[in-house]
This record gives structure tokens, C-alpha cells and sequence, in this order.
């Protein structure tokens, strides 16, 4: 560890960012007032397929540390928290349990927020190097709700409410409400899916998993081949490389998608402050996303244009949202210090 993180290294803690593919995971220390950034000491990633669980994960980064005693955590997934303090996730490859975590690693502290939750308490404090405007304002005209959103291995949504001195965040579980076709191919599309089952949600069209779903029912609306693509990875690269034209057409769908259901859910939720996208896709898509009938989709919601057309929308490119949101969640929460 350099020496100026051991300088400051006994009060830190473990902020994680458990995602279904990716575990991002820092050590972090940072003030109680909510205007000070967090300070991240030191950085990994990790692929969760390689490790048997987020334990033997969170031990291999305490192992880098030396010396540097460590007793907190905070771990951001996505999930619904149990009483027994196991966590319901849709896309984890192992199990999740506070319990058995702070057990493995007799730490004193680990608490759990949302991932969206996490980021939402990190995106409104990125700075202007960090974000790529899609549309409406510059700045928000009213201070209200905010909505941040992104397809990974899921879908993630929270949205950020200001309350005073600190905001209150609302996480929610918006992936998984029912996807909603916009147009012919669409409807084409979402009868394809409905093929294989009763319930098709939003994340199984607006996630990693869900971009090989859209080409693989994609292919079959064509009368195309059934698809040779095993990572969503292969088809945006195939999609912006102009090697293969359904690729593409899946890439353009998925973000006429995307717009679409971010302007139903600014609507749902009341939004005035802005709407943040973060996730692990976009930022690698962003030309594609700039191109694209996002912009177009997330207005056409007849009389309600006027008002999403002041709502800014933002690209957050920040790498590390995840860990730095869940930090700043633990310390306006702790009351330990």
C-alpha cells in the first residue's frame, strides 16, 4: 500500500460493488459530511466466476493490505435482504449472506445497500468530465427526484430524493417489471421471448444477458440463423466494427428499449432533477447510444414531451461509482465514529 493510504488507513473500511460478473472493491475512508468526496486508498476487480464466493474475494484484497486492520464493510449488490441475512439476487453465481461474510472475516460491521442505491449517492457528485449529455438542459430548472439507471448483468434502478440535508434514496426493483414494445419489430420481438416464458422483464432485454436475448429473438423474427455470439461483448464489438448488420440492428433496438423505459420511468417516479445511466454497458457503447433513437424514444411520450424535454439526461462514466456511492452510504449512516 503506498504510504500515504497507510497514513490514513486506520479508520478506513471495505466499500464492494458485487455485481453478477464483476466484484469492484475498495478501501476507502472519507468524512461524515456529506460535501467531502470519498477517498479511495486502494482498487481491485475481481471476476466472480473465478472465486467460490464474495468472502474468499474480500480475503484476497485484506491479503494485499499487510498489516492494515480492517473491521467494516459496506457491500452494495443487487438483491432483496432477508431477516436472516441471507440476500435474494436473480444474478450472483454463488450465495450472498452478511452472516456468513462477517463470520469468515470477523469483522465487527457489514451492511448491505442496493447497488443502484449505492450509485445514486455517487452520480449527483460527479463532475462535469465525468458525464456525456444526452439531452434536455445542462441543469436541471427544478431541484427534485432524481433517477439513476443501467443494464449490466441486470438491470438496476434507485432514485435519489432530496430531504433536507441528506437526500433519501428509493431503491427499487425496476428491472423486473414488464418490458413494453414501442413498435412493430418490438411487439415481434416480445413474442418471441414469450415463447419461453410467462413473464418477460425489463432485464431480459436491457442487460448483458438480455442484448443476447434481443439478437437471439432478433434472428428468429429474420429468419436468420440462430446466433454463434456466447458474450454480449462479441455482439457490440461485431455491431460497431459494421461486421454484422443483425448485430447492429440488436445494438439500435436495445437502445430505442432503453429510451423508451427511462422516460416511463421518469414519469412513474416523478422526476425533475435529471436522469443518471450508469451501468457497465453504456459507457462502452456511447457512439452507438449518441446515434441512436434513445434521445427520440425517451421523448415520445405524447403530451408529457414538454416535460421530459427539461429533464437532463447524463452518461456517467465514472469506473468506481459503485464503490465511492456505497462508501458515502455507509458513512452517512454510521454512528460509530
Amino acid at each position: 500500500m503506498p504510504t500515504d493510504a497507510i497514513s490514513g488507513a486506520h479508520d478506513a473500511f471495505i466499500a464492494a460493488d458485487v455485481g453478477g460478473t464483476h466484484v469492484r472493491i475498495g478501501l476507502v475512508r472519507g468524512s461524515h459530511d456529506p460535501g467531502e468526496p470519498v477517498r479511495m486508498l486502494e482498487y481491485r476487480k475481481y471476476a466472480c466466476a473465478d472465486h467460490a464466493g464474495l468472502g474468499d474475494i474480500v480475503a484476497d484484497f485484506l491479503a494485499g493490505l499487510g498489516s492494515t486492520r480492517v473491521t467494516r464493510a459496506v457491500i452494495a449488490s443487487a438483491g432483496y435482504a432477508l431477516e436472516d441475512g441471507t440476500v435474494i439476487t436473480n444474478n450472483l453465481p454463488w450465495r450472498l449472506s452478511l452472516a456468513e461474510l462477517r463470520a469468515q472475516l470477523g469483522f465487527d460491521d457489514v451492511r448491505l445497500v442496493n447497488d443502484f442505491e449505492a450509485v445514486a449517492h455517487a452520480a449527483a457528485q460527479m463532475g462535469a468530465s465525468e458525464v456525456l449529455q444526452l439531452t434536455g438542459p445542462a441543469i436541471a430548472p427544478k431541484h427534485g427526484p432524481t433517477l439513476i439507471l443501467g443494464p449490466g448483468t441486470g438491470l438496476g434502478a434507485a432514485v435519489w430524493i432530496p430531504s433536507g440535508k441528506r437526500a433519501v434514496v428509493l431503491a427499487t426493483e425496476a428491472g423486473q417489471a414488464a418490458l413494453t414494445a414501442g413498435n412493430a419489430l418490438e411487439m415481434a420481438l416480445l413474442a418471441e421471448m414469450l415463447k419461453t416464458r410467462t413473464h418477460v422483464p425489463v432485464e431480459q432485454a436491457l442487460s448483458g444477458p438480455g442484448l443476447m436475448n434481443l439478437h437471439a429473438a432478433l434472428c428468429a423474427v429474420r429468419g436468420a440463423a440462430p446466433p454463434s455470439y456466447t458474450h454480449p461483448g462479441q455482439i457490440t464489438a461485431a455491431a460497431q466494427s459494421g461486421d454484422d448488420a443483425l448485430a447492429r440492428e440488436s445494438l439500435e433496438v436495445f437502445c430505442g428499449l432503453l429510451g423508451s423505459v427511462v422516460g416511463d420511468m421518469a414519469l412513474l417516479y416523478g422526476v425533475q432533477g435529471g436522469v443518471y445511466l450508469a451501468g457497465g454497458i453504456l459507457p462502452k457503447i456511447r457512439d452507438v447510444l449518441i446515434d441512436s433513437h434513445f434521445v427520440s424514444r425517451f421523448l415520445n411520450k405524447g403530451s408529457m414531451r414538454e416535460a421530459l424535454e427539461r429533464i437532463p439526461v447524463k452518461l456517467v462514466e465514472h469506473g468506481q461509482l459503485g464503490v465511492i456511492g456505497a462508501a458515502r452510504w455507509y458513512l452517512d449512516r454510521d454512528e460509530g465514529n
